[in-house]
Formats: C-alpha cells, sequence, structure tokens
C-alpha cells in the first residue's frame, strides 16, 4: 500500500477498553498506547472509562470518552456498540459485549468491521488458569473478527494450528521514551535480577526464588501479583536476597527495571511479553525461553532463550559473573527495541485502519 493521505473525514474506530490511567491490564494499557499516537486529524476514537483517564488520551482531539456507570457496563458498551457512529470495531475483547453484538451482527449488515488481536498461544484449554467458559468467551468474540491479527510468529502458528485460522503479523510495541536506561545509573556491589509478573504458576516465579536459593550472591527482585502470591512470599521471606514488591505502577515499574541488571522471564505460555520488551528498553539482558520463541529476544546478542531451567540457571550464572557482558548485551537489547517503538507499531495499525474503513472485506473467521 503506497503512502497514506488525510482523508477529507476522520476515520472513526470504537475501541473496547478502559482509558483509566491506574489500568495495568496489558491489552488495556496496548490500547491506551495506540489511541495516544494515532493521528487526530485522520482518526476518530472513541473508548470507554470508569474512572481518571489517561491524560493524553483525555486530550487528545477527536476523541471520545463514554463514562461507563457502575453497573449495568454491558449494556452501555453493546448499545456503542450496535448504534455508535463508527466503522471500524478495534481490539474486540473476549467479552459480554462482544458476544452479543456478534450475535446481532450476523442477523444485521451494518457495514462495520471486526479486527481482533490474538496476543498469547491459543492452546487455551490445555492452561489450568483459563476456564472452559472464558474459552468459549473468546471463540465467539475475537474470532470471529472479520480480521484477524497475532502480535508473533509463534501466536500466528499457535493460532492456525488449534483452530485452522490465518492472521496477520503486528508486533506489540514498547514505549522507548518512557522505558529507557537510567543515564546516572550506579553500578550495583551484587548484580540485581527482575522478574515481572503475574505471580501464577504458568509465569515461572517459583523458578525465581530456585535460582535465588542456587545464587546466594545474587540479589532477586519480583514485581507483580496473582494467585501464587502467598505461597510465595511466604517462601521469600526465608531467602534474604530476595525481595517482592508486589503490584506497582508503570513509573515504579520503570524505576526497578533501571536499578536492575538482568530480567528473569521463566514463563512458558505467552505470545509477545511486554515486560520482556520493557526490561530490554531499560538496558537490561534477558533470559526467556525458547517455548514461544520471542523475537523481542535475540540469542547471545540481547540475551538469552533457554531450553529447560539448568540452561537459564547456566546463562544466569554467566552473566552474573560478566558486569562487561551485562552491560554489552543490555545495550543491544535497547537498540532492539527501537525496531519495536510504539510510533513504528501505530503506524502499522494506521495502515490497516485506511484500507479497512471503506467497508468489511472477508476474513475466514471461526464459525
Amino acid at each position: 500500500m503506497g503512502e497514506l493521505h488525510k482523508t477529507a473525514k476522520p476515520i472513526r474506530i470504537l475501541i473496547e477498553t478502559l482509558a483509566d490511567a491506574h489500568l495495568t491490564n496489558a491489552q488495556m494499557v496496548n490500547a491506551r498506547d495506540i489511541i495516544r499516537r494515532l493521528d487526530p486529524d485522520r482518526f476518530h476514537v472513541t473508548t470507554f472509562m470508569l474512572d481518571q483517564p489517561d491524560r493524553c488520551i483525555r486530550e487528545r482531539p477527536n476523541t471520545r470518552l463514554i463514562q461507563l456507570p457502575k453497573r449495568r457496563q454491558t449494556a452501555r458498551i453493546l448499545y456503542e456498540f450496535l448504534l455508535g457512529s463508527h466503522s471500524i470495531l478495534f481490539y474486540v475483547k473476549a467479552s459480554p459485549a462482544s458476544k452479543w453484538y456478534m450475535r446481532f451482527r450476523t442477523k444485521r449488515k451494518d457495514g462495520r468491521v471486526t479486527l481482533g488481536t490474538v496476543e498469547s498461544q491459543c492452546n487455551w484449554r490445555t492452561e489450568p488458569t483459563i476456564t472452559a467458559k472464558n474459552v468459549a468467551l473468546i471463540e465467539s468474540t475475537v474470532l470471529r473478527c472479520d480480521r484477524l491479527f497475532s502480535n508473533s510468529t509463534s501466536v500466528r502458528s499457535s493460532l492456525r494450528s488449534e483452530y485452522g485460522l490465518e492472521s496477520e503479523l503486528i508486533p506489540t510495541g514498547v514505549d522507548t521514551e518512557f522505558f529507557a536506561p537510567d543515564p546516572n545509573k550506579r553500578e550495583n556491589s551484587r548484580p540485581r535480577v527482575i522478574f515481572v509478573g503475574s505471580l501464577r504458576p504458568f509465569k515461572g516465579p517459583q523458578i525465581v526464588l530456585d535460582a535465588a536459593e542456587r545464587f546466594a550472591h545474587v540479589d532477586f527482585v519480583l514485581v507483580g501479583d496473582g494467585p501464587s502470591g502467598v505461597a510465595l512470599s511466604g517462601r521469600a521471606r526465608r531467602l534474604p536476597n530476595v525481595r517482592m514488591r508486589g503490584a506497582l505502577s508503570r513509573e515504579e515499574v520503570r524505576k526497578e527495571y533501571r536499578r536492575s541488571d538482568i530480567c528473569l522471564f521463566p514463563s512458558r505460555w505467552e505470545g509477545s511479553p511486554k515486560v520482556i520488551m520493557e526490561a530490554s528498553a531499560c538496558g537490561l539482558p534477558v533470559i526467556a525461553r525458547q517455548d514461544y520463541r520471542p523475537e523481542t529476544v535475540v540469542h547471545g546478542e540481547t540475551g538469552y532463550l533457554a531450553k529447560d531451567d539448568d540452561e537459564m540457571f547456566s546463562r544466569l550464572s554467566d552473566l552474573a559473573a560478566a558486569a562487561t557482558s551485562r552491560r554489552r548485551m543490555g545495550l543491544a537489547a535497547r537498540d532492539h527495541m527501537k525496531k519495536f517503538d510504539w510510533q513504528t507499531i501505530t503506524r502499522q495499525w494506521e495502515k490497516i485502519f485506511v484500507e479497512m474503513a471503506p467497508g468489511a472485506a472477508a476474513g475466514g473467521a471461526w464459525r
């Protein structure tokens, strides 16, 4: 597609997300990052809020923020789906409102286009933390969109394998201006390793504590909360080199990245984890797993992709002992993240919106 041109009237996009500034859900943060960067002269955005919205979105021209009530939110969202003036419904969620809209739109041709994003492996039925009800909701909403997008090649392959659906690839982005190294960072007297993520088994926080037991000369920081939090905290209290920080604001998470030397992310079931990108943008080498083949880590250059726990511990031992290697890989990681900056990724979405605005194209959605 050639160079984009400004349209006489802005393309109207409805995004089912919450613009609330304090919410840290990854999908909501991604949606906010895209909305902030969409050209307001070419794109009108309607979205929702419960509390105080992100300042950049509140002040963005051509933006309509709908205040949701405390109760009956599904009815208000569905009303907008059915009667709003948008031509594109973007970032379709696995929500009751989306489910009802998908049912209604099969009976009436409204001329709108639905765009769905898939951001995790698609073998949802094998993951204990995802209920059968949630899987059914995903199948009746996101997977029925006119056009599907995966955020990594691994996710795209998983979607094809599990559902026989094709998708296009647009990566998750990262704010490289916000997530950046501290120019005045002081050298830690002991190597400092950070884990950021939900405290649940598939994310691997228990592996981080295993590492802390092995490497008494290294300090470990875990950021996040979740169902395994109580058990992990009890175990961590017996480890003097571990600090549990709980859930933190975006600004506080950045401070923790900047204070650290290595990012350890033992999760096995992912798409393209934001925490890997944020840590890399802050200049940290990342140790992750091969399981989901993240393009955001270049093995041997920006960090390591380990095939099992033993290799993960071996790579951690090497990096903990080599400050020069950490700095070299951290610089490479920072440089690699510039390819995934949200400005670049948002331009890709803008091209899609312009391409799809004239009318709905068939997408081979799952039925």
